[in-house]
């Protein structure tokens, strides 16, 4: 163990040691360009996609003019090109110090927009899971996260050209949390957790009523009641799931958990 945080030790170190030379060969290279060939060159490599000389090249404008005009679009830049990078984390930090330095900027709506992408995720997988329909697996800390930063957008700039983007991927975010409460009932219930599986089948109901999976999680609530031995709820539960599903298969057999043994569905 100790040689192996010994390797990362010095992986990190060398890595740190490669980027200051990178920024020590750029300001060097950069010393005698004006601003604007600056800002210019940064510009070039983010449209290149070259996005970690972009971001140097940014990096060494806002340290010889922190308060020039190429300032305020130099951080937003910053920031998208950590994301394109793919490193979360630097481009919330970029998006953080943009806000705080600029609250009044134009941009402040595409910050916000930007903030909610870096929290979305959309990797390959996360594509995957989206073309499948899957959301079970999904973060719903970083889920919420990045409700809010679409709803904050939506909500102080209704008319932003990102918005109509931004209440779409609310809509997805919120049948992700959805789905998220439904795989929790259903591990509950696979596990003979009665009262567990039938609190957040509740929650789908309370909370994500307009999302795709109130139906399983009424019939979670009948099939967990029963199980509790308390039949005028499960009736309740039902009358509910058939008013509102009248062609829900659940109303023709049970619900019941997908992976529980079969000679388990006669007790």
């Amino acid at each position: 163990m100790k040689n192996f945080l010994l390797v990362i030790s010095v992986a990190a170190a060398l890595s740190a040691c490669a980027a200051k030379g990178t920024v020590d060969k750029e300001a060097q290279k950069t010393q005698n360009w004006t601003i604007d060939q600056l800002y210019n060159e940064a510009r070039n490599e983010l449209n290149g996609n070259n996005y970690t000389r972009a971001v140097t090249l940014y990096e060494l404008l806002r340290s010889r003019e922190p308060d020039g005009r190429y300032a305020e679009q130099a951080g937003i830049e910053t920031a998208y090109a950590h994301y394109k990078n793919e490193e979360k984390e630097k481009a919330l930090a970029a998006i953080a110090r943009f806000q705080q330095h600029f609250p009044a900027s134009v941009d402040m709506d595409y910050a916000l927009y930007l903030k909610g992408l870096v929290l979305f995720d959309e990797d390959q997988s996360f594509l995957n899971r989206l073309a499948s329909q899957d959301w079970s697996d999904r973060d719903p800390a970083a889920n919420r996260q990045a409700f809010y930063a679409f709803e904050e957008l939506v909500k102080k700039y209704p008319q932003s050209k990102y918005a109509d983007d931004s209440r779409k991927r609310m809509s997805q975010l919120v049948d992700a949390l959805g789905g998220h409460e439904i795989a929790i009932a259903r591990y509950y219930a696979k596990r003979g957790a009665w009262v567990a599986a039938n609190n957040r089948a509740q929650r789908v109901i309370e909370q994500f009523q307009n999302t795709r999976y109130v139906e399983e999680a009424l019939a979670i609530m009948v099939f967990s009641y029963k199980k509790m031995d308390k039949p005028q709820l499960a009736e309740d539960a039902e009358r509910v799931l058939q008013k509102n599903f009248p062609q829900s298969p659940y109303l023709q057999k049970d619900w019941v958990p997908d992976d529980m043994p079969w000679w388990r569905y006669w007790k």
